[in-house]
């Protein structure tokens, strides 16, 4: 039987449920921006985040101890096995709209996900069922997890994650069919089988390298209250901090990138206009859809090193300088992207994700209630439009005022004093694209 399409509403704020008109909104936030800017520059005169990620309050002994017990880590490897295991199940069930496999994917994984790594951290990592399952193969045959057939190049950096992270959210926006378990089930066989055979050429660094909900975790992640210092003491941090400590490496532009414009885009496909041009054209929607993402997020990428190499030459950098500022300024967009991404699923997340947990109980499909949740409804109290339409608005213009803050900080590493201000108002101008092209696409229709 096939699934019957199955509705991920993604917001239910709209234009009429803002404080003020979308123009008066637009012109606000852009003036929030650029009086920001003013006082960074009169103000912040020298940086003063932790770039190396080397401070830190150091968590209790207790804490410290927990976190880093073999004991524990293992107790969160088995939760995250028994997790994929269950969901495994959902796999076998009927091919319905009660089946709670695409809720759990696209929803409490991708979705649920974000919070969870804002609140503790690259989460993921700990809990990742194909790393468990690589590790216990390794154990099996008496051979050390991080050492594989070859040493993985330094040059590859996360463009394998930048890949797999552009094939799953092609996965969730545009393949035909994404909520029905045939579509699903073939490309969770794809990522497990290229994870793990990478893992087995190239040990367990392939999955901080390639796996796009590590990557996804561990960008969130350092925005996280808690971190790792430079020395691997767990410590209580300054947020923007942990996410100053991102360091540049192959691939990083790639994958902030594709997460802020698969986000973008995904505002796009739900706007009138673009649904109109879907329908009308004459194309298969997978052809459409494949090229609407791919020419949001071009123009993202585009837009960004546009922006960090005219700051470079303006702010006068030296050639090799100049060559590292999109990777050094990389850090900025993080806040914008996760800013996005409360933006446009927190309804999606409180409401289907309450959905997906009642359907957990019964994955099978066999009336079945082994969670105790079947009988859940949906409480949707903080759901509100006008509620929905604040909470969008607040966290696209704070996640762009962090990121301005952000880009300010490091231009005071990178470019000569005189200059820094100056070779800012390229990454202004883009903050500014950026806020308004969020909030018109957001309220689109």
């Amino acid at each position: 039987m096939t699934a019957a399409p199955t509705v991920l509403a993604h917001g239910v704020g709209g234009r009429q449920d803002l404080p003020i008109t979308l123009p008066q909104l637009v012109v606000a936030a852009a003036l929030t921006l650029v009086v920001t800017f003013l006082a960074l520059g009169l103000l912040w005169r020298e940086p003063r985040l932790d770039r190396d990620a080397a401070g830190g309050r150091p968590v209790s002994r207790q804490l410290a101890r927990l976190v880093d017990a073999q004991a524990f880590r293992w107790v969160l490897r088995g939760l995250g096995l028994l997790a994929a295991a269950w969901f495994c199940l959902g796999l076998l069930g009927p091919d319905t709209a009660e089946n709670p496999t695409a809720g759990a994917l696209y929803v409490l994984l991708w979705v649920g996900l974000a919070p969870l790594s804002l609140l503790l951290g690259p989460v993921w990592r700990m809990v990742n069922p194909l790393r468990t399952v690589h590790l216990l193969g390794a154990l099996a045959a008496r051979r050390d997890s991080d050492r594989g057939l070859r040493e993985l190049p330094a040059s590859v950096g996360w463009w394998p994650a930048a890949v797999t992270l552009l094939g799953f959210v092609w996965l969730e926006l545009v393949a035909p069919d994404r909520a029905t378990l045939p579509v699903i089930t073939v490309w969770l066989t794809g990522y497990a089988v290229v994870l793990l055979a990478g893992a087995v050429v190239f040990g367990a660094r392939w999955f901080d390298h390639a796996d796009p909900f590590e990557a996804y975790s561990t960008l969130i992640g350092q925005l996280a209250p808690i971190g790792r210092a430079s020395d691997g003491v767990l410590v209580w941090r300054n947020p923007l901090d942990g996410i100053a400590g991102l360091r540049p490496r192959p691939g990083l532009v790639a994958v902030v990138v594709v997460l802020l414009g698969s986000t973008m885009y995904d505002s796009l496909s739900n706007a009138p206009g673009w649904l109109r041009f879907s329908q009308e054209n004459g194309l298969h929607p997978a052809v459409t859809g494949s090229a609407g993402l791919s020419a949001v997020i071009a123009a993202a990428a585009v837009a960004y090193l546009a922006a960090t190499r005219a700051a470079a030459r303006i702010g006068r950098a030296d050639a090799a300088d100049a060559r590292a500022v999109p990777g050094e300024i990389a850090h900025s967009i993080v806040p914008i992207a996760v800013g996005y991404v409360v933006a446009h699923y927190y309804s999606l997340l409180i409401l289907e994700g309450q959905r997906t947990v009642a359907l957990l109980s019964d994955p099978l499909g066999t009336g079945a209630n082994w969670l105790g949740t079947a009988d859940w409804e949906p409480h949707t109290a903080l759901v509100t439009p006008s509620g929905v339409a604040s909470v969008q608005v607040t966290v696209i213009i704070l996640g762009h005022l962090l990121g301005t803050l952000l880009a300010h900080d490091r231009a005071l590493y990178l470019f000569p004093r005189a200059r820094a201000v100056a070779g800012q108002l390229p990454l202004l101008a883009l903050m500014v694209a950026y806020t308004i092209a969020g909030l018109l696409l957001l309220y689109a229709g």
